[in-house]
This record gives C-alpha cells, structure tokens and sequence, in this order.
C-alpha cells in the first residue's frame, strides 16, 4: 500500500503503519518528506576507479575497442587504482560501450539484385577437414561441400561445381582476400592470380573481392558457413565418432549435397520464401554456362607403361594392369591420389595414393593375382638330368638335399643312381629316394645300401593306449609283518 494515501485516509502515523505494516516514523519521515516537495538529490558517490577512467578510456580508443580488462588492470593498478578486478571489469565494459557508440559505422543493409552476386567463403570444420559455403545472393539458394585443402585448384573446382549445380552464371563472384585466389594487393586494389583470371573469362563473370578485415560485407556467406557447421558437420562426425569409422570425403559430400537439397527446399526466415522456387525466377537472369569446363589444376602428363608393368613419376613406380605394357598413360594428381586415365577412352585404369621418391605402389589386380613366392626347383639340362627329374617329386627331393649338404660328386652320382634304378627296378629306386631323403642320406652309396637291405619296416603313427586286464594277487596288511617279543625275549 502507498505510505501517503493511506496516512490521507487514516489521518494517523500508527493508523497508517498498521495498515501498510511498518512503523509509525517511518510514516512520519515519508509524509514529511512529501510535504516538503518530495526526496532530495541524492550526491553521487565516489566509485573507486574514477581515478583511472580516463587512463582506460584512452587505452580502450587507442585498442579501437579491442583490448581486455585483464591486460589493463596492471596498468591501472600501477596508477593507483585499490578496487576488486570484478569492479574494474564494469569500467572497462562501460568504456568500450561508449566507443563503440561514437565508433559505428553506421552499416545499412544489403539489398541484393537478381543474377549479380554469388558468395563464397571457406570454413575449417575439423583438422583436415575443409567445408566450401556459397551463396546465390538474391535468392539466398546454399551451396555446401568439402575438400581436404584450400588450393586454387580446390578452390576453382568448387566454384565451378557450384555454378554446375545453380545452373547459370552470375555477373560477380564476391570472395574475401583469399590467398589461393589474390595474386598481390597494390594500393587496396586486389590483384587476381593468371589462373583465377582465365577461370572467371572462361565462365564470364567478375571477380569481386572484400576490403581487408571486413567479414560483415559478406556474412550471407559467414552465417551459412556457421550454420553448415552447426547442422551438418556436428551430426556428422557425432555420428563417426559413435560409429568409430572416420568420415570419407565422398560420404561427406553426399551428406552435403543432402543436407543442401533440404535447406533449399525450406522456406528462408529472411526472404520469407523458398530458395528453389527463387532459383527458378533468377536462373533466367544468369548467363549461360560455358558448353566445355576448362581443365583445373595441373596438367596431366603422360607416361610410357614399361615392360614391369609400371610408370614412374616422381622418382617412385606405380603399378599399372599388363594389358598397357608399351602403351602411353596419362597421370592426374587429385587430393593426393595419383590417377591413370587411358587416352583413347578416358577411363581410369589405375588409382594409387603418391608414395615417396624411390618407393613402389603394386596393386595384385594388375597382375591377375599376388606375387607367386619365388621357385627355385631343379631345371634339367643334360639328359641324364632330365632321366633323374623324371623320376617324380622325391627324386627332385633328393637332388635338393644332395645340393643342400655340399654333394660335389652329384652330377656324377646320377649316372650311378640311374643304373641302380635299372637294376632294382625305378618303383624301388623313387622308394628307396624317399627314405633317403627321409633320414637325410643324399649318396650313392647310401642309396645303394637301402636297396640292398631290401624291405625296411616303415615307421607309422602312435597307436591307441594298450589296456590290459592284469590279474589281482592277494594282499595283507603291514600289521602282518610287525615283529614282536616273545616271553623268553626271542624275536618272532
């Protein structure tokens, strides 16, 4: 209740107290103040920084608004300043707010034409992992992929897939000062690199560019690029994370071109309308794609496929399948793969990541399978060889054992095994070549004395456990063997 009114009605200190429920001077001092003309000015109070107000003032306009209270309060305690960080941090707060308000720029919005401007920027989403964000400014139409670096060839490519997919030209490309695309800057004025200049001549429109340090120019682009962040990366690589597979540029790059053919199909919270159906009307003011793409990035090479089935580039060596051996390949290096396209039809024969100088890239599918482990069987020659080998596998078993233990007297040891077999008969000599390389015996002789102790048992595997039935004999007790004194002391 109103101390004043209800004293007007009561016509009593106490009477009013009861009623507003406090004392009856404070009803007095509130009443006598209202008859005197109402309270009286109140002097401001001292605040413990007004000492070094104008020391961060200055500080605050020399930093253009920039510089922190934790850097300050050194300073301003070296002046004399005693209060608490947290009060000095109101001082400073207070201070960047009034220059921000004398030191605005006064910015008026945008108002976009249709057909003029296509925007873009880049955002690093993750350590390695690179979104390009563009922008068809009238009808606000998005435009989202990804890349693992910020080349100009990256850079070209992804302007021109944009321009691909919008489906026309726009008269301007408006970028910040990126150093893949500036060739150099000479009195404000950006220079463009040769490579951009071709590019934009081939397309037909204008490269257009920021001035320094100023993102607010092109924030339809920024807030997208926050956006993309936010509504695609994040689920993104939630989802990897939770999966343990990392993400691939190319299921990245579907999830953009998903996520982007869903935001165009929204109605935008600024234009209140659909990006596609404002596509539509402005592609009509877009001037025609060119009918040939240029080509991007390095030139592609050629290289001569050697009788290995290889090309070299590099100093290193890359497979390549047989059927191109003596042929001519073309090299293309794209996001640190090295691709080997066929001339006459374009396609691609080969794939490899690019090794270091000096190294080897094989792929088993050029050779119609693994490399065979390296055979280093008997090759006959002469004809008592050839007779030898004929024999089978446990002659050719032989012939490397003898080898193997340094047989200097193999070559004429043939003959004699050869005579051995026309004796006994060459089903007991592979037999008796069996066992000798069984019990590494690689001699004539030793041949010879198998042969003659004719039919030797054959070692076989462990059989089966023998069990027995033994008969049971009967048993007595220890007891029954306890020696024990008799009365007359003998033992029994």
């Amino acid at each position: 209740m109103n101390i004043i009114s209800t004293y007007r009605e009561v016509g009593t200190y106490r009477g009013a107290a009861e009623l507003c429920g406090t004392t009856h001077k404070t009803v007095k001092r509130a009443v006598e103040r209202a008859e005197a003309g109402g309270p009286p000015e109140r002097e401001p109070r001292p605040r413990n920084f007004d000492a070094v107000r104008d020391l961060v003032a200055e500080r605050v306009d020399k930093s253009r608004g920039r510089i922190s209270a934790k850097r300050l309060l050194p300073i301003a305690k070296a002046a004399g300043y005693e209060g608490s960080p947290r009060n000095f941090r109101r001082l400073v707060a207070e201070q960047k707010a009034l220059w921000r308000n004398d030191n605005h720029r006064g910015r008026r919005p945008a108002v976009w034409s249709p057909g003029e401007y296509l925007v873009i920027d880049w955002a690093e989403v993750a350590p390695g992992l690179f979104a390009f964000c563009a922008v068809l400014a009238f009808s606000r139409w998005r435009f989202v992929r990804f890349a693992t670096d910020q080349k100009a060839s990256t850079t070209l490519a992804m302007i021109a897939d944009a321009l691909a997919t919008i489906g026309g030209v726009p008269a301007k490309v408006l970028a910040d000062r990126m150093g893949c695309l500036k060739g150099g800057v000479v009195a404000n004025v950006v220079v463009p690199t040769a490579d951009y200049v071709r590019f934009a001549t081939h397309y037909g429109f204008r490269p257009d560019w920021c001035e320094a340090a100023d993102p607010q120019s092109k924030g339809i682009v920024e807030h997208l690029c926050g956006y993309a962040q936010s509504d695609l990366v994040v689920p993104l690589l939630t989802e990897a994370a939770v999966s343990g597979v990392p993400v691939s540029i190319s299921a990245a790059n579907a999830a953009a071109a998903t996520w982007c053919a869903e935001v165009n199909a929204t109605v935008h919270s600024e234009i209140v309308a659909v990006p596609d159906q404002r596509l539509a009307v402005e592609r009509e003011l877009l001037a025609a794609l060119p009918s040939l793409r240029p080509e991007i990035g390095a030139a592609s090479v050629t290289r001569k496929v050697d009788r290995l089935s290889c090309i070299r580039y590099g100093s290193a060596r890359y497979s390549v399948p047989t059927r191109l051996i003596g042929a001519s390949v073309n090299i293309v290096i794209d996001h640190g793969a090295l691709v080997v396209v066929e001339p006459g039809t374009g396609a691609i024969v080969a794939e490899h990541e690019l090794v270091a100088p000096g190294e080897t890239s094989i792929l088993d599918a050029h050779y119609d399978g693994p490399r065979p482990a390296p055979s280093r069987g008997p090759r006959p020659k002469t004809t008592v060889e050839h007779q030898f080998c004929a024999l089978g596998e446990d002659a050719q078993a032989f012939l490397v054992g003898a080898a193997a233990i340094g047989n200097t007297r193999l070559g004429a040891e043939l003959e004699t095994l050869l005579g051995l077999g026309a004796a006994h008969g060459e089903a007991a000599l592979t037999a008796a070549l069996r066992r000798a390389v069984a019990f590494g015996r690689f001699r004539a002789a030793d041949v010879r004395s198998i042969l003659a102790a004719g039919t030797a048992p054959q070692p076989r595997p462990a059989g089966d456990a023998l069990v027995l039935d033994l008969p049971t004999a009967p048993t007595r007790s220890l007891d029954a063997y306890k020696i024990t004194r008799t009365r007359d002391g003998d033992a029994s």
